[in-house]
């Protein structure tokens, strides 16, 4: 039913090692739409292997998005998503990615420059013994997040292309930048872009399908102190910095993201800097549950209010901003993403499983905008630093997840 394995691995692993020697660092300094212009590199080379496939890719030439269809040739009314992103963190490094393949892994240490991929550290290497496994040089991201998302998807594509008699639904693929700093599907047209659901290919375990993220909000919080001559400060100093280090106090330290795991949510402080007139703190405030997120964030405006009364009217100021919403509260009234993605896995032997996502997704966006879209898993590991890996025996079973999701029941 499926391409050979040898094939199938093959022609994934091109176009992952293509893909993941392209720079598309996204930036959270630029005020430009992408945030990067070389995202569009990558954007322009998904286009031409789109084109090399048959399909005829829109590429929108200010937001970067690349789209494209393969119609239902079995005349399905059902339309279906898939989304990934191109970009990687702007965080650490994506520049002269030297991807390094090692196969039949033997699930011993493997030494990178200056690193050390130790299984005492990372307690799923080894499950990996005897498979292929990809990983940095040790001095870049691998890009596995999203490259392996959107080299699973082009595969996907590349199978039904070359197999013209198994019937599929009509499948509609974005590629999009700047998820890693948010808001990279602020332009997006939801509704021309025109499916029943969609998935975003874009986790870790490759069995997954998942569901629920963080309600997420920012807090910045600014203190103003009143700086006085240390000799005659008696009664009269404010020391913000210290006022700064009150409100931290005032904080539950059991919500801390070091405390906290699965569904628990957390208060996280990013950053912290002040003198004694001035003090300024960013924090990020995360939930699943809804009430209990409203609950944290209500706390930081009766902190705010009872150092006021004590320091003085405008002496702590905390300005708090809704990032994203639970994609659950969405999908749980029209699931039918869920049981799709969970069949698809399950007639392929494997159990389906589902976690809380202790973050955000291009999907939460979409859902809450009305594409219900929950999360698949790419088989890629230890995103976001030197350590990213990816194997290619897994990414090889979401290709045929994805294929499965596709085909016409």
């Amino acid at each position: 039913m499926f391409l050979g394995d040898f094939l199938m691995n093959n022609i994934l692993l091109n176009y992952f090692l293509n893909y993941v020697k392209i720079d598309t660092m996204s930036s959270e300094d630029s005020n430009t739409t992408p945030s990067t212009m070389k995202q569009f590199d990558l954007a322009r080379k998904l286009v031409l292997d789109l084109k090399e496939l048959g399909l005829n890719p829109v590429l929108d030439e200010k937001n970067c998005y690349v789209t494209a269809e393969l119609k239902s040739n079995c005349n399905s009314n059902l339309a279906i998503g898939f989304f990934a992103h191109m970009d990687t963190i702007p965080g650490f490094s994506g520049t002269n990615v030297k991807p390094q393949i090692i196969k039949n892994y033997d699930g011993k240490e493997i030494k990178l420059n200056g690193i050390t991929l130790d299984p005492k550290n990372f307690e799923f290497l080894p499950k990996l013994k005897g498979k292929t496994i990809i990983t940095t040089d040790g001095t870049t991201v691998l890009g596995a997040d999203d490259k392996a998302g959107v080299s699973e998807i082009m595969s996907m594509l590349h199978y039904f292309i070359n197999n013209p008699t198994i019937p599929h639904v009509n499948i509609k693929v974005a590629f999009t930048p700047d998820e890693e700093i948010g808001g990279g599907l602020k332009n997006f047209d939801i509704k021309g872009f025109n499916c029943d659901y969609a998935y975003t290919v874009d986790g870790e375990i490759y069995n997954e399908v998942d569901f629920e993220n963080f309600n997420a909000a920012s807090a910045v919080i600014k203190i103003k102190g009143l700086d006085i001559h240390p000799g005659n400060a008696k009664g009269k100093m404010i020391n913000a910095s210290l006022v700064a280090h009150e409100f931290i106090s005032m904080l539950d330290s059991k919500m801390r993201p070091e405390n906290t795991e699965g569904y628990e949510g957390f208060n996280h402080l990013c950053s912290i800097e002040g003198i004694c007139g001035e003090a300024k703190m960013e924090y990020i405030i995360r939930n699943h549950d809804a009430k209990i997120f409203n609950s944290q964030k209500d706390d930081f405006i009766r902190i705010q209010d009872e150092l006021n009364k004590k320091y003085g009217e405008n002496t702590v100021k905390v300005t708090i901003k809704d990032q994203y919403k639970n994609m659950r509260e969405w999908i749980d009234l029209d699931p039918r993403s869920v049981i799709r993605a969970k069949k698809a896995i399950e007639d392929l032997g494997l159990v389906s499983v589902s976690e809380p996502i202790r973050g955000g997704t291009d999907g939460a966006f979409l859902t809450r905008n009305g594409l219900n879209t929950p999360n698949l898993g790419t088989g890629g590991y230890n995103p976001h630093g030197p350590y990213e890996m990816a194997c290619l025996d897994e990414m090889e079973m979401v290709v045929k997840i994805l294929i499965n999701i596709a085909k016409e029941n």
